[in-house]
């Protein structure tokens, strides 16, 4: 497994505060808490981009675009579409 550095929410500032923050006003609430332990080490996902916090601002609005409950998906479909996708491509997450 590759280590990535990164900088958790309470050491951040400036910039990358605002973009983390920003990043999690857009998740539906189903996805406010992490499942089976999920990040609370690492930051998983998230974390990975904390180096370059116009990434994760710009990947991650993105996403909370695509998640809007707004949209006619529903977390079940979600799921099910991210299944796939791992499944194809391998992957064991």
């Amino acid at each position: 497994m590759t280590w990535i550095r990164t900088v958790p929410l309470e050491q951040a500032n400036g910039r990358l505060r605002q973009a983390l923050e920003a990043q999690m006003g857009l998740y539906p609430k189903e996805y406010s808490q992490p499942s089976d332990g999920a990040g609370e080490k690492d930051g998983g996902i998230v974390g990975s981009h904390s180096l370059i916090p116009a990434a994760l601002e710009h990947a991650f609005s993105t996403f909370g675009a695509l998640m809007s409950p707004e949209l006619p998906l529903s977390r079940r479909h979600h799921e099910m579409i991210a299944t796939m996708v791992s499944v194809t491509n391998r992957c064991v997450y």
